[in-house]
């Protein structure tokens, strides 16, 4: 009878797969032993595989260099990475690696940009695509780019008030671009974005608001859906709206010669995750093309964001089990020793489901749990996955079971308050980076951060 958790996962998905692999009953990601990062870090413990990164970010590059080669497309493609996906210092590092560029969402993102640049990082041809709505701080940083000869700075204009601001803080010429208000797919609360400039006033914003502005040149058109680039109707019909859009300002703005197209390509959230990366990015390409092709104008530069895409997959957070409850017949509860909703906010926030997969033990018994997280609050907790209504991990014996929720890379350290004040106090975890030699391929690990401590929580508190 096949009733070990091994046989579980093996029934149920096609494995191993290409970051997750069993030796000796213990789970291995990206070929290294998850139970000897745990033995020399203990638990809860956040984990950031930085290889992973260069490697999202060079197939997305491959994926569309390939797709334009196909139908010889005539404009560039360039690569933008969403600070706000994660902003801490290795993330950007290694992104920048890449030769890619950056987008920003709020005014001390510009303060990173700078820090970046002291550091020998990034160079003034950067593309800095600055999105996002512009209180005068922004403004203001945005312009101290621009004034010091950041030229590829390319503030996006998310409502019409913004070029006044930027009118009278820019002291140079100056690229910028224009935000589409996409509409919503149905399922949301309303129908059209809170963010951009409704199709139906742009081209008159363009002929009397910067037509006659020597300061500006309008070189992007950007618009964003939420949801990301998916193969339904709703994104083909908003992509066509933005083309049409695209058309009608370049007969009258031949400076006009880049597309973004916003919102990223999804990352896996299951062993059973299929999504065709290589149709999508070859869709897109050619749909543009042939528009274009149609509409009698030159292709445009085509940017993307990608920031989930880029460092989703590179994190790791690992709990032990400390208890287990039996609260009525059918309900099992293992608890984590941490929380949810201060670790994994998304979890509690938009139900999101990530990879779990147990670390040791995967030649016992399973069973099916419930999995509780440690504040008082009783929204903490995980019980289903992508792919099923349930959870299954191994029955627990003497030693400890561990367990890893896996692609975790994305927002979560922002989202839940990171350094500062979490429900009911619970600390952040230790953070590690795991990175791979260039001349053995050995990997290697170093520590981030420490769990936090009651002092630094006592000092935001004021005590």
């Amino acid at each position: 009878m096949k009733n070990k958790y091994i046989d579980l996962i093996e029934q149920t998905f096609e494995f191993p797969q290409d970051e997750f692999s069993v030796q000796d009953n213990e789970l291995n990601f990206h070929d290294i032993p998850l139970m000897d990062i745990i033995k020399q870090y203990g638990t809860p413990l956040k984990v950031t595989y930085l290889p992973k990164i260069t490697s999202q970010i060079q197939r997305a590059k491959r994926l569309f260099n390939v797709a334009m080669a196909k139908v010889d497309y005539q404009g560039s493609y360039n690569y933008c990475y969403c600070t706000k996906s994660s902003h801490f210092s290795f993330v950007l590092e290694e992104a920048l690696k890449n030769d890619i560029h950056l987008e920003t969402s709020s005014a001390y993102d510009i303060h990173i940009i700078n820090a970046l640049y002291d550091g020998g990082i990034i160079d003034k041809n950067i593309y800095i695509v600055c999105n996002g709505f512009k209180r005068p701080q922004y403004v203001e940083n945005i312009a101290s780019l621009v004034n010091n000869g950041f030229e590829n700075t390319i503030p996006i204009l998310d409502n019409k008030r913004e070029l006044n601001l930027l009118d009278d803080a820019i002291n140079k010429p100056c690229q910028i671009g224009i935000r589409i208000a996409s509409e919503e797919e149905p399922k949301f609360d309303f129908y059209t974005s809170r963010l951009g400039i409704r199709y139906n006033d742009i081209i008159e914003f363009y002929q009397t608001r910067i037509k006659t502005n020597k300061k500006f040149k309008l070189k992007m058109l950007h618009f964003f859906i939420n949801t990301g680039i998916k193969d339904t109707a709703y994104y083909w019909n908003e992509l066509n709206k933005c083309l049409g859009i695209y058309y009608e300002l370049k007969k009258i703005c031949p400076e006009l010669d880049s597309l973004n197209i916003g919102g990223g390509f999804p990352i896996k959230n299951s062993l059973a995750f299929d999504y065709d990366y290589e149709y999508m990015a070859e869709e897109i390409v050619s749909q543009i093309k042939h528009f274009c092709e149609q509409s009698g104008i030159p292709e445009p530069n085509i940017f993307t964001e990608f920031g989930s895409f880029t460092v989703g997959e590179s994190g790791a957070t690992l709990f032990s089990i400390i208890n287990q409850k039996q609260q009525n017949d059918r309900e099992r509860w293992y608890m984590i020793d941490s929380s949810f909703m201060t670790t994994l906010p998304d979890i509690w926030g938009i139900k999101q489901r990530y990879i779990l997969l147990a670390i040791n033990h995967w030649d016992l018994e399973y069973q099916r749990v419930f999995l509780g997280g440690l504040t008082c609050d009783s929204e903490d907790f995980y019980n289903g996955e992508s792919h099923s209504n349930a959870i299954f991990l191994p029955k627990l014996v003497d030693e400890t079971q561990y367990i890893g929720f896996f692609h975790t890379g994305a927002y979560q350290e922002s989202l839940g308050g990171y350094g500062g004040i979490q429900h009911c106090l619970i600390p952040a975890p230790k953070h590690i980076i795991i990175d791979r030699d260039k001349d053995d391929n050995e990997y290697y690990t170093r520590l981030f951060a420490k769990e936090q401590s009651y002092r630094s929580m006592m000092r935001v508190l004021g005590y």
